[in-house]
């Protein structure tokens, strides 16, 4: 490495042999336990599907025979729930794909791009019919018999039962992964936001029908087409909002980031940061970028030995900093602080 003058910067980031050599044991264990977290993942993707499946038949059949909207508008919330939970089973086969020339950081954004479909499916196959079904009734009226009551409430009983299990089991493996650290994966979080609402959009529904078989009056079931459709919405939209975050090239969280900028500092080595970027590529794997001033007075094969132990450094402190790059400048700092890297201009470093 040549040395670095007045003015100019290298970026060190070391070889990909450097880092597998260093990483190799608590790459392995990282990666038996984001498989072993999968495998959890896709038996929960797989309950809630087959659960949708059963449930979006058994309410089609039962609203079509009460001629129930609040019905209808369930039969269309399993089926969207049951495509999406398709979406979620190829997000989890396709975002752990190795990282190859196309894609030198992985493929963990699937994950985001997947959850982004799942959220538009809740809201035009879910959301918009549920507000068809309910102007629709308000519009025409309708009139339902005892049989068409009892057949739909039955339906929407066992649906219930379904439902409830299934979020039981989302519930669980979130506890079991940490809580909110658990939420963090998009799929599972989509599995828990389509069973709970699942769960509040069934009790809505009964509720409708009920109040319709007392009063005679349509209004009721209506009206609980009409909420279970802005459920859904206000759910898609969620889980849309947080998946194109994702997709844009959200930082890490504040704790990791700190994290990350007290280790820089602490280096006997580093005069100063003069800038720092995170960025998610996965569910577990983040991009860290920055820009340190070194103290006066080293060489260039100390510089260079430096900065392959600071990215270690962050490597073992921080597992999921999957790629580190280091670009050591001697520019004053404010120079440096005035840079396209730390003003964030064309993207940054």
């Amino acid at each position: 490495m040549s040395p670095t003058g007045p003015g100019q910067s290298a970026e060190v980031t070391g070889t990909s042999s450097e880092r597998t050599t260093e990483r190799t044991p608590a790459t392995d264990a990282d990666k038996r336990a984001e498989r072993a977290t999968d495998r959890r993942t896709r038996v929960t993707v797989l309950v809630a599907l087959t659960a949708n499946l059963v449930i979006a038949v058994a309410k089609a059949a039962g609203g079509l025979l009460a001629a129930s909207p609040a019905l209808l508008s369930e039969a269309a919330h399993s089926v969207a729930d049951s495509l999406n939970e398709v979406f979620l089973l190829a997000a989890l086969r396709r975002s752990r794909r190795p990282a190859d020339r196309r894609h030198p950081f992985g493929y963990g954004k699937e994950r985001f791009f997947w959850s982004l479909l799942a959220a538009v499916g809740i809201f035009v196959m879910g959301g918009c019919f549920s507000f068809f079904q309910g102007v629709e009734a308000l519009r025409t009226g309708g009139e339902e018999e005892l049989q068409g009551y009892v057949a739909g409430l039955i339906v929407l009983a066992v649906a219930l039962l379904a439902e409830g299990l299934s979020l039981v089991r989302a519930l669980h493996q979130v506890r079991r992964e940490g809580g909110a650290v658990g939420l963090r994966d998009p799929a599972l979080r989509t599995v828990v936001a389509e069973d709970g609402t699942a769960v509040l959009g069934v009790t809505l529904a009964a509720a409708g029908m009920v109040l319709h078989m007392v009063t005679g009056q349509v209004v009721w079931e209506a009206s609980a087409s009409l909420a279970i459709g802005a459920l859904l919405v206000y759910v898609a939209y969620g889980l849309g909002r947080e998946a194109r975050d994702q997709l844009i090239g959200e930082a890490a969280d504040p704790e990791t980031g700190g994290r990350i900028q007290a280790l820089l500092a602490a280096q006997p080595e580093i005069d100063s940061v003069e800038a720092l970027f995170t960025m998610k590529t996965g569910i577990d794997s983040v991009l860290v970028a920055a820009r340190v001033d070194l103290v006066p007075g080293l060489d260039s094969e100390r510089v260079e030995e430096v900065a392959v132990r600071i990215k270690r450094s962050i490597a073992g402190a921080v597992p999921a900093a999957h790629q580190v790059f280091l670009d050591v400048t001697d520019r004053p700092a404010q120079e440096a602080g005035e840079s396209p890297a730390a003003t964030g201009e064309r993207g940054g470093a």
